[in-house]
């Protein structure tokens, strides 16, 4: 699976980024993630609002961070 988080660096960018990595460290999955901080990478995705989380190049979630419980189900769903 390949999970990107779009953000520049700001403070709730960086918290998904970990989030997420702890999230899939926890669940065990076979995940690559990483971090897109260019603008330009980022409105290729369609994004307007950071920060955002792109699981195998499909935008599942943008513009807030989210629950434990909610990044658990989204990254199972799409674990794929």
């Amino acid at each position: 699976m390949e999970i990107k988080v779009l953000g520049t660096g700001c403070p709730k960018c960086k918290t998904l980024e970990k989030l997420t990595k702890e999230t899939v460290e926890k669940l065990g999955l076979d995940a690559e993630v990483s971090k897109v901080e260019d603008i330009v990478d980022i409105m290729n995705y369609g994004v307007m609002r950071t920060p955002a989380l792109v699981i195998n190049k499909k935008v599942v979630l943008s513009g807030r961070i989210p629950t434990e419980k909610e990044l658990t189900e989204i990254l199972t769903s799409n674990n794929k």
